[in-house]
């Protein structure tokens, strides 16, 4: 498992992000960054004129992450401890990740959250959200009796329109695994 983390985060991660739409220079919030699997390859993405904010409301998981920027001597992360407040200005991002985090909130938390990156992202910024969890992909927690197609539609009523729903290999906590992302636009 370490050995999937360490390929995911040396050439993966970034492989993904780029096929999915993340640009250099762009500003980026990783939601529910945990440790920075994502955040990592986002930060090689953007790069030195690009940032990510990494919101989490998990202190110790940011903390390793903080420890891995430092070791790492990382410029353009930014850390934010927070549960679903995003402290950010109004259309002030050009992405947002939101990738195996939405199973733990109610649906009313789920839509706050989605409502909170919409008013941070650009218009036409890029949502991309990674429900893992749900009835058809190891159901647990608040998705385990929500399919696809409602988590679509609960995403698109909050001011977002459906891009792409695509199949691909990603990581999942310390080991690959195939799973949909679905990109949406603000609208």
């Amino acid at each position: 498992m370490e050995d999937d983390v360490k390929k995911w985060i040396e050439q993966d991660g970034e492989k993904l992000l780029k096929e999915i739409g993340v640009k250099k220079g762009y500003v980026l919030l990783d939601f529910g960054s945990g440790e920075g699997h994502y955040t990592i390859p986002a930060s090689k993405v953007v790069g030195e004129n690009g940032k990510v904010y990494a919101l989490d409301k998990d202190r110790a998981a940011l903390n390793k992450l903080e420890e891995i920027i430092k070791k790492s001597k990382i410029k353009n992360i930014e850390l934010i401890r927070e549960d679903s407040n995003i402290p950010l200005k109004n259309n002030s991002l050009n992405a947002a990740l939101c990738y195996d985090v939405i199973h733990y909130q109610n649906s009313k938390k789920r839509v706050a959250i989605y409502n909170e990156i919409c008013r941070v992202l650009k218009k036409d910024g890029l949502f991309s959200v990674y429900p893992k969890h749900y009835k058809e992909d190891s159901p647990s927690n608040q998705l385990a009796d929500t399919d696809l197609e409602d988590i679509i539609k609960e995403i698109e009523k909050s001011g977002f329109m459906l891009g792409d729903k695509i199949t691909k290999t990603l990581l999942h906590d310390e080991y690959y695994n195939e799973g949909y992302i679905l990109n949406f636009r603000r609208c």
